[in-house]
């Protein structure tokens, strides 16, 4: 295949797949790791009889974006940053440019180093291992005078006791071989902080001193830097909150007259069944809600479970009520990824559709994991009209609407039955009425509503409605 040929290959190209590039080389690409269609396809390859990893850029972009990763390569080379070794690069005006490494054979990403222990309690000693690690680097690249702007620890390899820097596309400098500014430090740094969830924000002052270790040019104020964290943080969310709308690595989305369906890309082999005839897998289904508007049914998946909720149309007068705006499905697929990546409790959903006809809406579905929780009225049951239930509990509880409370999202029906207890955290479900609130006013009153609704789920007069009630944030 011509380099240019790649352009149209698609997503996945069939592999093995020799690619002839200019210059009378050859090129033979075994597997992905990385593909953006028509743009980018990163992945291992042979050339003259050794492994590499290949990045090869195609499309009207290609050799602006050759010129960025050929520029970082260099910068991280040129300041002595451990960087995978170059060995081959070149360009093809009207065709595309490749840049063939070392390839680091059973490296590991420190993504997958934080995966093992993320589940820890903040912060444990091998938390504080895995990003000491990575604030290390991090301070020897501003200490040079660089930055990634494309950082996050699936750019950190380690590889016989060593981490390399990698993704030169993210590197920028300022002035190469001088620190780094100090405000274009707090903004690098925020933005590393902001990977992590806001649990992290108590530890940021003791884990800077693994950063400072490496570069301690600027003295960097506490206060500063959380707000740095924070602007990072709602630019990621922004970002997030458009992905889901389109294709992209993480969605598959199919748009048209007669149907919107987006599934997570990794789903979409698995749930491809069910999105075909969503109602007849509710038909063999455990029922959980047959209502009006609504109908929630929970199906087996080979070892797992699932729920889908399918929006019905209950009139002529509904429909015409409907079709025209974005369903109910769409809005609570919209806010239960805000939920997840905010790292609040919520079945994960998986994959929302809306039927049409000729772009008007009908039924819509929305499918999600299943939560297996205990609802919040039958685990605070047995504490009877005297009693409370156990700290864990309550101390649970409050983290919850503490964090409504901090993103400014109000969920619109805080019924019992709506909060699940499940893993130590209380989950949300039924994200029909959620909103996030731009406004501080109109969050405040929403928020109160919240508040007044979950109360409303016990006696004004028994202890667990005033310990609650004593207990639970306001607005003031």
């Amino acid at each position: 295949m011509k380099l240019a040929q790649l352009n149209d290959a698609g997503r996945d190209p069939v592999l093995p797949l020799e690619i002839d590039l200019p210059e009378a080389t050859s090129l033979e690409l075994e597997s992905l790791l990385r593909v953006l269609p028509g743009q980018r396809y990163v992945g291992l390859a042979l050339w003259q009889g050794r492994s590499v990893l290949a990045k090869i850029l195609v499309g009207s972009k290609a050799e602006r974006h050759f010129a960025r990763e050929l520029q970082g390569a260099r910068l991280l080379a040129e300041q002595g940053l451990c960087t995978p070794l170059l060995l081959e690069q070149g360009v093809a005006a009207g065709e595309g440019g490749w840049l063939l490494f070392e390839f680091l054979g059973g490296a590991r990403s420190l993504a997958d180093d934080w995966q093992t222990v993320a589940g820890d309690a903040w912060l444990s000693e091998a938390q504080q291992r895995v990003l000491g690690e990575a604030l290390g680097v991090i301070g020897e690249l501003h200490r040079c005078g660089l930055w990634q702007e494309d950082l996050h620890l699936d750019n950190l390899l380690r590889h016989d006791g060593r981490l390399y820097l990698i993704d030169g596309g993210g590197i920028r400098a300022e002035t190469p071989g001088q620190p780094l500014s100090r405000d274009r430090v707090l903004e690098n740094l925020g933005l590393f902080f902001a990977l992590f969830p806001r649990a992290i924000d108590d530890f940021i002052e003791e884990l800077l001193l693994h950063y400072l270790l490496a570069n301690g040019e600027h003295a960097l104020p506490l206060e500063a830097l959380l707000k740095a964290v924070a602007r990072a943080r709602g630019l990621r969310l922004h970002s997030f909150m458009a992905k889901i709308r389109r294709e992209c690595t993480a969605f598959r989305v199919w748009r048209g007259p007669w149907r919107l369906q987006v599934v997570r890309r990794e789903e979409e082999a698995a749930l491809a069944p069910v999105l075909a005839d969503p109602d007849a897998a509710m038909a063999v289904g455990e029922p959980l809600k047959l209502g009006g508007s609504s109908t929630v049914v929970r199906i087996r998946q080979g070892d797992r479970q699932l729920v889908i909720k399918r929006y019905n149309i209950k009139s002529v007068g509904h429909w015409l009520r409907r079709f025209w705006r974005p369903s109910r499905a769409w809005h609570s697929w919209c806010e239960g990824n805000r939920l997840d990546f905010l790292g609040i409790a919520t079945p994960r959903p998986l994959a929302v559709l809306e039927r049409r006809t000729l772009w008007l809406r009908r039924q819509a579905y929305l499918i999600t994991e299943h939560a297996p929780g205990v609802d919040i009225i039958a685990r605070f049951a047995p504490c009877g009209a005297d009693g409370l239930p156990a700290e864990a509990d309550l101390q649970a509880l409050e983290a919850l609407f503490a964090a409504l409370l901090r993103e400014r999202i109000s969920h619109g029906d805080c019924k019992g039955h709506n909060i699940l207890f499940q893993d130590g955290r209380w989950a949300l479900i039924d994200l029909d009425a959620m909103q996030y609130h731009g406004q501080a006013s109109s969050f405040k009153a929403a928020y109160a509503r919240d508040r007044a609704r979950l109360l409303r789920n016990w006696a004004a007069d028994s202890a667990l409605y005033r310990e609650l009630d004593r207990r639970l944030p306001t607005l003031i």
